[in-house]
Order: structure tokens, then C-alpha cells, then sequence
């Protein structure tokens, strides 16, 4: 893989929401200053390690059940993180190996892992973009989407516990309507986002914490996750914990452990 984005230099002097996302998930792609900052939340929130990996299992939930029952072969992961496997694109293909994923971040250091994210099956395909979602259409007019995904045929939007780093002053809900607004009938929205909604005084010392360290953030509400979902259809169990989603045994975690909105809904 070439790429002539790899030179840019990986800023170590302050926190990044990639890598305290891949220390919660046991991983080792993450510095000291990351390290510090996602301890200073687990201790105000020690449900943020299980909160962390029901947000993965929805992934790869919503993905299986798009491609098995929905006939999903193309993915558009914005937001994608450090690569943890299995990968999107490893899921999606292990049903069907025909799958295409497109991924996007802007952290250089998801840059710098992402030929972990190039190794599709024969049949299918994957690339990275770097590319940040406040910026949607540098994204979707970016020549790698093309080359990959068929925007003439359903596509599967993927943004998971990506828009509460997107406060309403930079509008997300347009955002997401504008992603939407290219993708052809058939096509779906999976979205998880977390929720103070369970335990306000915790996520209000979890927002200060992402604040202090230059990452504003802000966690929504039910109903304000819904509003991510207008004018689609949702699948069962509408916009549920994310351990509720269609889990694959019984829940064991608590909802407020997991404080994790999710969803999964049809374009008509």
C-alpha cells in the first residue's frame, strides 16, 4: 500500500480518542499520554472497559446481520479506530468473502496500522482514507471511494461511538444527512453513541475529562441518537443498549456499565 499521507508526523503530546479507545480495549497501539488520560476516565467510569467492547460486538452484530438478512456488500466505516481484530471488513467477508469496505480516519497512527485493514479475500476489496468526518464531502469525493464502492448499489454507513466526538455546533445530524444523501435505496446506517442518559453525573465528569484534553465530546440522549435515524426504517429492536442489540447470548453487563445507544436502520 502506497500512501502519501504516511510522512505526517503522529502527535504525542496530548491525548487522541483512537488510542484511549484501543487502550480500553486491552490493545498496545497507544502512548503514555493516552494511557493517563483513559485512566483518569476509567476511574470515574470503570463501565467504560465494557462499554468499549459491547460497542465491538454491536460492529460486529450489525454486520453480519446486514450482510446475512439485508444483502449488504459495501461498507463505509468512518471513524474506524486502531485496527482491533476481527476487522469490519474480516467480519462482512466471513460471510460473505464478495465484500468491499472502504474505511476512514483522520488519526495518523490508524494510518500507520491500516495494512491491517488491506488484507481482504480475493473476491473482495478494501481501502483506508484518511479523511475526518466533519468534512464529509472531501470523503465521499476522495478517488479510493471510488475505485472500491458502487455508490449506484446499496452501501452499509458504519459510525461507531464516532458522533458524540461531533458537537452540535459542528452539526452532525447534517453530517449524517449528507452521507446518507448519496447512498442509493437499500443502503443502512449503523450507529452506536454513548448516553449519559443512565448515569448524568458520571458522563457529565467523562465529558470534562475528553474536554480537558482537547477532544470535545458530546453524549446524547435516546431520543437525540434517534434523530441520527429520520427517514429510515429500523430494524429490530429499534435504538436499544448495546448489549441488547440483537446479542448473540444473554446480557450480563448492566445498561448503565454499557450507557452505549445503538441502532441499525434501512434507507427506503
Amino acid at each position: 500500500m502506497t500512501n502519501s499521507h504516511a510522512a505526517r508526523d503522529i502527535d504525542t503530546s496530548r491525548p487522541h480518542s483512537a488510542r484511549m479507545y484501543d487502550f480500553y480495549l486491552g490493545g498496545k497501539d497507544h502512548f503514555d499520554v493516552d494511557t493517563k488520560a483513559a485512566e483518569t476516565v476509567a476511574a470515574a467510569y470503570p463501565g467504560i472497559f465494557t462499554c468499549a467492547r459491547e460497542n465491538r460486538a454491536f460492529m460486529h452484530r450489525a454486520t453480519r446481520v446486514l450482510a446475512r438478512e439485508h444483502g449488504i456488500r459495501q461498507w463505509l466505516d468512518i471513524g474506524t479506530g486502531i485496527p482491533t481484530e476481527p476487522n469490519l471488513h474480516q467480519v462482512a467477508q466471513s460471510v460473505v468473502p464478495e465484500a468491499r469496505v472502504v474505511y476512514a480516519d483522520n488519526d495518523p497512527l490508524v494510518l500507520k496500522y491500516a495494512e491491517r485493514l488491506m488484507r481482504s479475500t480475493r473476491q473482495g476489496r478494501t481501502t483506508y482514507i484518511e479523511a475526518d468526518v466533519n468534512d464529509p464531502d472531501t470523503l465521499l469525493n476522495a478517488p479510493e471511494l471510488a475505485e472500491v464502492l458502487d455508490l449506484t448499489r446499496p452501501v452499509a454507513l458504519s459510525l461507531n461511538a464516532l458522533m458524540h466526538f461531533v458537537t452540535d455546533a459542528q452539526d452532525p445530524y447534517g453530517i449524517v444527512s449528507r452521507l446518507l444523501a448519496v447512498l442509493p435505496s437499500g443502503s443502512a446506517l449503523a450507529l452506536s453513541h454513548c448516553t449519559p442518559d443512565f448515569d448524568p453525573a458520571t458522563w457529565q465528569k467523562v465529558t470534562d475529562i475528553y474536554t480537558g484534553a482537547g477532544t470535545p465530546v458530546q453524549f446524547r440522549s435516546k431520543d437525540a441518537v434517534a434523530r441520527f435515524f429520520d427517514g429510515l426504517e429500523l430494524l429490530e429492536p429499534g435504538i436499544t443498549v448495546g448489549h441488547r442489540w440483537r446479542p448473540d447470548s444473554e446480557p450480563v453487563a448492566s445498561d448503565a456499565e454499557v450507557s452505549l445507544w445503538t441502532g441499525v436502520g434501512i434507507k427506503p
